[in-house]
């Protein structure tokens, strides 16, 4: 549909629907394969940009670099203000795209992304890398809040687990990537000290924007597009999607059952999203915050800070840590992409609590063999591949969780909105505190700061034990019901309704009645 046959907007009205269900009862196709590839592809750049940044801390800070920065500031500063930047960014789009929609959003984010990190490879002076190491990471920080809703949203309910772990985990193929592409840039044999570290930040402006150049075919939610009046919109694209599915698979899809009325509205105030989360829904705010702050700091206090481990306690040269980290990048990935399925079969709050405590005492006992110097750069990897494989999957089972436990109308604020206080509480204070306690070049203060990470990781898994939601399976509107929501109906549906395609308008532009409360 043309710009121009776009029909006006209409709120205020009470539908009854059966979109959701429509989305949900569907089988997995090629046209989900095309969201996977539109929309997840994202956080490869963002593993690239931390791997990078971390792997080159080393070269920058030597002479003939072109900056005048030293090491210290890359794994330090620089990462806080990346991180910061993520934070500030989450919070400023996530609300945004809670407002002007999911598509709208993904794609300003990812040229605001684009746009900085080109920019960080022209820097002469720390001051230009420092801001558009605080841009590059504003951009990220919106991709969070746009990206996972729109997938939550637009992925079937029984495969909505593993794709949204697989997607978030695809963050180590990145790393992979920088860590590998970090040994070509330090290679002074083959690149200038000055320009190796400039092509890697020039390559991921151009890996972005091929990802914005796919990322044109992905539709809006038809979720959202739903609240916001735009219903003709929504059974247009689910129609549309209904239809390739079905050719691809030679046969009729069956019925969706399930219908859901609505009362829709334009928009939904900050003053009644904050009500919802902290309010009606405050244990499921506790696991939120506990299961990001966890993850936040064991990955950006830590793993920001690798390279440096290696080079002061193992003299590995900077120019070969690329090596070791593409190791324990392969062992990140590997975790969600085995485990991922399970968080849809066995459950959530089993895997969820299961990967949280094993990373943690996995990180209690790398820690201790570090104190009575048992390791070395070999095995010091291997034990952190082993952390890390269950500690990816929890960390992504962390947005999984916050995009799918609060209601529709909340969620990318809700995502912005603990990415950004876990983040800030782990992955501020997280690389500064790190940076010192490395630089120390004392072996117990680098045991302090693993066992920091790993008390965090076992905190959060014991919460997730007794407060995480059994969501695998469910249908969103089930796990927190809208708030537009006018009445809890569950009714089969033999085809669209009467009236507008695909849901019945009543007309009504009455209040709102109370949503019913969704099952724990």
């Amino acid at each position: 549909m043309s710009e121009a046959e776009t029909p006006p907007v209409r709120t205020g009205r009470t539908i009854t629907t059966n979109i959701p269900a429509r989305l949900d009862r569907l089988p997995w196709s090629r046209w989900h394969w095309s969201v996977v590839i539109g929309l997840g592809t994202v956080w490869i750049l963002d593993g690239l940009e931390v791997t990078v940044v971390g792997n080159i801390a080393g070269r920058l800070s030597e002479s003939g670099s072109g900056l005048a920065i030293s090491s210290g500031q890359v794994t330090g500063v620089a990462a806080a203000l990346y991180v910061a930047g993520a934070c500030s960014g989450a919070l400023f789009w996530g609300r945004l795209t809670d407002r002007f929609g999911r598509r709208n959003l993904f794609m300003i984010t990812l040229a605001v992304y684009l746009a900085a990190t080109a920019l960080t490879s022209v820097s002469w002076q720390a001051w230009w890398f420092f801001l558009f190491r605080f841009l590059t990471g504003f951009g990220i920080g919106g991709e969070y809040a746009a990206i996972n809703s729109a997938i939550d949203e637009l992925i079937p309910a029984a495969y909505r687990g593993r794709v949204d772990l697989l997607i978030n985990g695809s963050f180590w193929l990145g790393a992979v990537g920088g860590s590998l592409l970090s040994i070509v840039a330090l290679n002074t044999d083959l690149l200038a000290a000055n320009v190796g570290w400039r092509l890697t930040f020039a390559l991921g402006a151009v890996l972005a924007l091929v990802i914005l150049l796919v990322r044109r075919h992905v539709p809006e939610s038809p979720r959202w597009l739903l609240i916001h009046g735009r219903d003709r919109e929504a059974e247009e694209i689910v129609s549309g999607i209904e239809r390739r599915v079905e050719a691809e698979r030679g046969e009729r899809l069956p019925d969706a059952e399930g219908e859901l009325e609505i009362h829709q509205r334009k928009s939904v105030s900050f003053l009644e999203i904050a009500r919802t989360v902290f309010g009606r829904y405050r244990r499921r705010a506790v696991l939120g915050f506990s299961l990001f702050i966890g993850q936040a700091f064991l990955y950006n206090a830590i793993t920001f800070g690798f390279g440096a481990i290696l080079t002061k306690f193992y003299d590995i040269p900077s120019d070969r840590t690329g090596y070791y980290f593409a190791v324990i990048a392969a062992g990140n990935f590997c975790g969600p992409l085995l485990l991922g399925k399970l968080f849809d079969t066995v459950g959530r709050r089993v895997m969820i609590s299961s990967t949280y405590l094993l990373s943690g005492l996995l990180l209690f006992g790398t820690a201790w063999l570090f104190d009575r110097g048992a390791l070395t750069a070999a095995t010091l990897t291997a034990c952190w591949c082993a952390v890390l494989f269950f500690a990816s999957a929890g960390a992504s089972s962390a947005y999984l969780t916050v995009s799918e436990i609060f209601p529709m109308e909340t969620r990318a604020m809700s995502i912005a909105f603990f990415y950004a206080i876990g983040t800030a509480a782990g992955g501020i204070s997280g690389p500064l505190l790190f940076a010192d306690l490395t630089g120390t070049g004392r072996v117990r203060d680098t045991v302090l700061a693993f066992s920091i990470g790993a008390v965090l990781m076992c905190a959060a898994g014991l919460v997730a034990v007794f407060l995480a939601v059994r969501a695998e399976r469910r249908s969103l509107e089930d796990i927190a019901r809208p708030l537009t929501a006018v009445a809890s109906r569950a009714k089969a549906a033999a085809g669209p309704a009467r009236g507008a395609p695909g849901s019945r308008g009543s007309g009504s532009s009455g209040p709102t009645a109370p949503p019913a409360a969704s099952r724990p």
